[in-house]
């Protein structure tokens, strides 16, 4: 992945499926416990920021080290939220095997599943994929979060890609070829119908090799709590960049005074 990209969830229904209550309050408990780690981190940036401008520059380097654990745990936690959701809405019988569903990830964890996914069928030669990324309908302003992502990803992956007739469905071509479905074509839910593709993308063709496994999840949550997660693990991001530059500024001149 190139850069960092915003945490923003698919939309407020995470699961593909009617899941139990178990289910729903793992993916909850794992996702706020993120969303606790990520407040803590924000916190501590805060604190070490203040003692760096108060000239403690051992208190903030301190505080500067425990933000960062706070970060790893919150990266912890979401992977894991992440996989339990992945292989919730992705179990055999739940999704045809040419078919991936993004129900439920952060954009960033849903760029990530689907580039392992793309290389893993890629190598075990099968010619299409089927993406499932939501009609945005519990999003924000009711806006498709992924889709814009998935579209990006085939674009530096040179693959041609289609909206099909279910606008929270994409065809993808992995053969580098026109992205045009049989007429028979089937893909998504088992028992699904078969769906046309509206439209045409292209772009230039790119190999990426080696193969990997790719993880799996479960969860329902609301579009709001999510992006006020989105905001607060993005503002921690900022503020442990700006720590480590006053950190650095504040030894080099205790440096030079010595």
């Amino acid at each position: 992945m190139s850069q960092a990209i915003p945490l923003t969830r698919l939309g407020g229904k995470a699961f593909n499926h009617s899941a139990g209550n178990d289910a729903e309050a793992e993916y909850d408990r794992l996702r706020d416990l993120a969303r606790e780690e990520a407040k803590k981190r924000n916190a501590c940036f805060d604190r070490s920021h203040q003692a760096y401008e108060r000239g403690d520059g051992a208190e903030a380097k301190e505080l500067s080290n425990e933000g960062k654990r706070h970060a790893a745990k919150m990266d912890e936690y979401n992977k894991q939220a992440s996989d339990f959701i992945f292989r919730e809405n992705n179990a055999t019988g739940r999704v045809a095997d040419d078919t991936i569903d993004l129900h439920g990830q952060f954009v960033e964890e849903a760029e990530d599943i689907l580039e392992q996914r793309i290389r893993y069928a890629q190598q075990h030669g099968q010619t299409h994929l089927h993406v499932i990324v939501g009609k945005g309908n519990h999003s924000t302003n009711h806006v498709q979060k992924i889709k814009p992502r998935v579209e990006q990803v085939c674009q530096e992956l040179g693959l041609q890609y289609a909206t099909e007739e279910n606008a929270g469905r994409m065809y993808i071509n992995l053969q580098g070829g026109e992205a045009v479905m049989p007429p028979a074509q089937q893909g998504g839910y088992p028992h699904g119908g078969g769906h046309q593709q509206q439209q045409q993308h292209g772009g230039q063709q790119q190999h990426h090799g080696g193969q990997s496994q790719y993880p799996g999840g479960q969860q329902q949550q609301h579009g709001g709590q999510q992006h006020q997660q989105q905001q607060q693990q993005q503002g921690g991001d900022m503020a442990e960049k700006i720590v480590t530059t006053l950190l650095k500024k504040l030894e080099k001149a205790c440096c030079v005074v010595m």
